[in-house]
């Protein structure tokens, strides 16, 4: 049955070069209300997002032409897009990379696509949130400066890029000090997953935080969550 109170008037880009995949993710999300071009090639994939400027992009990691690192890079350079990496490797390193540049999440073939649609309805709930959300104040760690009014980072005072869900992350841990958070939580209220499903997604997305920002940005409780330390200060607006 469409669900077309969520999806309505929602468009998606599926780039996808096994025909099978593409046809059946497509149909599937189209069921759900969503209207769905599909490109099979990297090239075609960023001529279409050109084109069409899609509401969330699911994109295959292997690709003819370009792959999907470079897909993700050339979509996301000039206008952020919700990006659903599918790779057909369980490697960490595809995944870590695939967010570095820009991914969102990633689901590992072969996958449920019922799953892939609850993915798809989160993400884009997360930016309809976002955006009807009153930005907080600046917010300092240590030498890091935080500010969600414009989305920019700052180490030391030199800018630092994090991808649109690096930076919802590390917003939702800095504004609760010293408190320590569960994945299960964190993908409830940054990705907007219910069931607690991916949590190596946060993972990755620590790690990459820590790369970008320090070892000591994020501290791990192991067995529980993540925390940031609580020595901050908030300017004042």
């Amino acid at each position: 049955m469409a669900s077309g109170g969520v999806a309505s008037a929602r468009s998606v880009v599926v780039i996808e070069d096994e025909v099978p995949i593409a046809s059946a993710v497509a149909a599937r999300l189209r069921s759900e209300g969503y209207r769905v071009e599909v490109a099979h090639d990297g090239p075609a994939g960023v001529e279409v997002c050109d084109r069409l400027e899609p509401d969330l992009v699911v994109l295959d990691l292997m690709l003819p032409g370009l792959d999907g690192l470079e897909v993700c890079r050339r979509i996301q350079h000039d206008r952020p897009v919700p990006v659903l990496m599918l790779t057909a490797r369980d490697s960490e390193t595809d995944m870590l990379v695939g967010l570095e540049v820009g991914a969102d999440d990633y689901m590992t073939k072969p996958f449920s696509a019922r799953e892939l649609v609850a993915r798809v309805h989160a993400l884009l709930r997360r930016v309809d949130r976002l955006a009807g959300a009153p930005a907080p104040s600046v917010v300092r760690i240590g030498d890091v400066e935080i500010d969600p009014s414009t989305r920019r980072v700052r180490r030391d005072g030199e800018a630092v890029h994090l991808t649109p869900t690096e930076f919802d992350l590390l917003v939702h841990l800095a504004s609760r000090p010293g408190v320590v958070t569960t994945r299960e939580r964190l993908l409830a209220e940054v990705w907007g997953y219910p069931d607690g499903s991916g949590a190596r997604t946060v993972d990755s997305h620590v790690r990459a935080l820590r790369r970008k920002l320090g070892a000591d940005i994020v501290r791990t409780v192991h067995g529980v969550g993540y925390a940031v330390e609580p020595e901050r200060e908030v300017a004042q607006p």
